[in-house]
Formats: C-alpha cells, sequence, structure tokens
C-alpha cells in the first residue's frame, strides 16, 4: 500500500468524519434551541421578553440551516480543488501559460484566491443581504459593499503579493531551514500589521472619532489608570453604517494601542455598563491574556511552518490530494495551496481546545470586570448585548464546547452571581 493512497484514504476518512460531527453538533443545536423557542429561561424572565426571546431562536436557527448549506459547498469546493483535481488543473494550465518560474507561483496563488473567492461569493451575499437584513442587523449598502470589497482586494495585493514572494523566495533559497526564516518573516509582518493597523488600515474602512462625552471619558480614564493601562486614545467607530451589532475592542500594539467603542454600543448601553465592558476587555490585558493568546498563535504558526517544510518535500503528500507535483518548476506555490487546504481538516477535531481556553479567559475577565466595577452594571450589559445581538440564551450545551468562544449568557451571569 503506496504512502500517497494511505494519506489519501486518511485525508477522506478525516473529511467525512468532519462532516458527520458537523451534522451532529448542527442538528443537535437546531433541535435544542427550537425545543426551547417558546419559555424564556426562568432567570431571564425580569428581563428578555418573549418576544425578543423567539426572535433570537428564530435567527440562531436560520444561521445554523444556512451553515449546514455553507459546510456542504464547503466540502464540494475542498473535494473539487484536490481529490478531484481542481488544483492541478490550474496549476497544468498556468504552466503551459507562463512555464514555470516564480511568476507562475503568484498566479497559482492569485488564480486560487479569485476562483475560491467566486464561488463563496454567493453565501456571503445572503449571508448579508439576506439573513442578516432580515432580523434587522445589515446596515451595508451596495455602494459599501463593492467599496469594502475593492478596498480588501487592493490592500490584498500590496500586502499578500509581497509576502508570498519572499516566502517562496525563501522556500526555494534558504534551503532545508527555509520554514524558520519564513516565519521569522510572517511574525515579523504579523507585528507591524498590529503596529499600523489602527493609524493606517482601519480607518480605510470606518470613520473614528475621539469620544466626546466628556462624563463616560472621565468614567474611562479613571477606569484605565485605576488598571494600570495607558492607550493612546478613545475612539468611537461608525459601527452602524455596517450593522447593528454592537461590540468594544483594543487594537495595536504597544504604544499605538487605543479603545475602540461601537456607536452602536454606546447608544445602547449607559455609562455604567459601558465601563463594565471595558473593564472586562482590560481584564484580558490585566490577566495576560492577549501575550498568551499571541505566544500560542507564535508557537502554533511555528509548528505549522514546520509541518509545511516536512511535508513540502515528500511526492505523496502531493498525490495523495490529487496533484502531480511539477518535475522540472519549483512546488512550492502548490505545496502551500494543499497545506491550506488539508489542515483545517485534520485540525477540526482539536477544535474544542481552543475555544474552552477562551471561554475560562472569559470567566476570568468577567471576574476582574466585577472587582473594578459594578457587577450589576456588567450583568445588564451583557444581558443588552445578548438581547441586542439576537443570541439564543438556550443552546445545546455540546455545541457551545466545541464551537463557543464566549460563554453562553447563562453561564457567565451564574458565575458573576456565584461571585
Amino acid at each position: 500500500m503506496s504512502a500517497s493512497f494511505v494519506f489519501t484514504l486518511a485525508f477522506a476518512l478525516a473529511v467525512a468524519a468532519g462532516v458527520g460531527i458537523k451534522l451532529w453538533l448542527a442538528t443537535r443545536q437546531i433541535r435544542h434551541v427550537a425545543r426551547h423557542r417558546d419559555a424564556v429561561p426562568p432567570a431571564f424572565e425580569h428581563a428578555i421578553s418573549l418576544e425578543t426571546h423567539r426572535k433570537a431562536a428564530d435567527y440562531t436557527l436560520a444561521k445554523a440551516r444556512f451553515g449546514l448549506v455553507e459546510m456542504a459547498w464547503g466540502v464540494a469546493i475542498l473535494l473539487g480543488w484536490t481529490l478531484l483535481g481542481g488544483l492541478d488543473l490550474l496549476n497544468k494550465a498556468l504552466l503551459g501559460w507562463l512555464g514555470g518560474g516564480m511568476l507562475q507561483q503568484l498566479a497559482l496563488l492569485v488564480g486560487f484566491a479569485l476562483v475560491s473567492s467566486l464561488l463563496e461569493l454567493p453565501f456571503t451575499l445572503w449571508q448579508t443581504f439576506r439573513l442578516e437584513e432580515r432580523y434587522g442587523f445589515n446596515k451595508m449598502t451596495w455602494k459599501l459593499w463593492l467599496a469594502d470589497g475593492a478596498k480588501s482586494l487592493l490592500l490584498g495585493a500590496l500586502i499578500g503579493l509581497p509576502v508570498a514572494a519572499l516566502i517562496l523566495w525563501l522556500m526555494g533559497a534558504a534551503g532545508g531551514l527555509w520554514w524558520l526564516w519564513a516565519w521569522g518573516a510572517w511574525m515579523a509582518l504579523n507585528l507591524l500589521l498590529m503596529l499600523v493597523y489602527p493609524t493606517f488600515i482601519a480607518p480605510l474602512f470606518n470613520k473614528f472619532a475621539p469620544l466626546d462625552d466628556a462624563t463616560l471619558k472621565s468614567r474611562v480614564n479613571a477606569l484605565m489608570q485605576r488598571c494600570g493601562f495607558a492607550a493612546k486614545g478613545l475612539f468611537v467607530m461608525d459601527g452602524s453604517t455596517r450593522s447593528a451589532h454592537a461590540n468594544a475592542y483594543f487594537t495595536g500594539f504597544g504604544a499605538s494601542k487605543r479603545v475602540v467603542f461601537y456607536d452602536t454600543l454606546l447608544r445602547q448601553l449607559n455609562p455604567g455598563e459601558v465601563e463594565a465592558v471595558l473593564a472586562h476587555e482590560l481584564g484580558h490585558f490585566k490577566l495576560k491574556h492577549v501575550p498568551k493568546r499571541m505566544a500560542a498563535m507564535f508557537a502554533m504558526s511555528l509548528a505549522g511552518f514546520a509541518l509545511l517544510g516536512w511535508l513540502s518535500g515528500h511526492v505523496w503528500f502531493y498525490t495523495g490530494l490529487g496533484v502531480q507535483p511539477n518535475m522540472t518548476a519549483p512546488n512550492d506555490a502548490l505545496a502551500i495551496l494543499l497545506f491550506m487546504l488539508a489542515v483545517p481538516v485534520f485540525g477540526f477535531f482539536i477544535a474544542p481546545l481552543p475555544v474552552r481556553i477562551s471561554r475560562k479567559h472569559e470567566f476570568e475577565a468577567d471576574a476582574y470586570a466585577v472587582a473594578q466595577t459594578s457587577g450589576g452594571d456588567l450583568s445588564s450589559a451583557l444581558l443588552k448585548l445578548y438581547k441586542d445581538n439576537a443570541s439564543t440564551l438556550t443552546p445545546d450545551p455540546l455545541f457551545v464546547k466545541f464551537y463557543y468562544s464566549h460563554p453562553p449568557a447563562s453561564e457567565r451571569l451564574a458565575r458573576m452571581g456565584a461571585a
């Protein structure tokens, strides 16, 4: 039995098992939410109306059913690129047109990205302009959607193509440890983007204005001083131009850190509640969650580059995924694309681990916020956010353990009540 056949079999079994688990979890979620649609959980009867609870259930069910269709399409695309020969066909066509070399490899990456985006476009449009709009969340116009798409495409070309060319060059010129040099370049790029994103990239898509609410500004500054946190500024983002969903976040790195509030958040919460939400976000910094997540990202990316470096040197990696490696031209772009297609298939089975850690961090940040501000304000803020974002109060417990990076409202509020 050849190594190529074994890898093909392992890939096919992983795809089948992943689809089976996703289908099982999705149907559990659909049944569980539908079964509890007509009764508000007793702990929330004082704050959530039955109409609001039903809307959240319907929104969750619509997203889950849409996700099933999207999953089926995604599996078809994955198999089309790999075992059915789509990537091999594209590679051979570009080889015949451009010959081997850097231009052909970059063309392969660009061609793959464009075709994949076009294949996924109907689902993106449906989610934005039908599903989100049906429940009152989409505020995006076609003009704004097209403008965002054009900007993203331009940024992708300006940033992505030079980085791709650098990594491809390292793969061909840096010897057996190319993956270590490529990882270093990749990490440097990520750190640079974290530094420049708030000032140069984010304003291309949204407008940011300094927070002008004097009362709120005073409370926020006092909170940050108590927590020993310094930021470059407090800003309000026009999130309402795209969505009715609300949020607040920190962005940037080092001296460029800034606090950003969605305008929708400031409309929905009172100053005490905003302060409590910000205290939760500060908790992630104070408890070292952010550097821990960065360290984990660095370690995972290093392991990924090392694995790519090993796999790219084995013929069975290509043939096992439906691609004939080039005999007289580099296979580096092929290796990158096959790796991007295969890793999520196998990585799916360890997905519950990072989201479990994330939920633990959220509980810790809640506890920190309660110690720094009013627990009542944080509880009422969370209830408003769950209500306004139409988040279901009755998700399936197993679905939560597999997918939820944030604990459900019932668990968060119960934990805060116990504290």
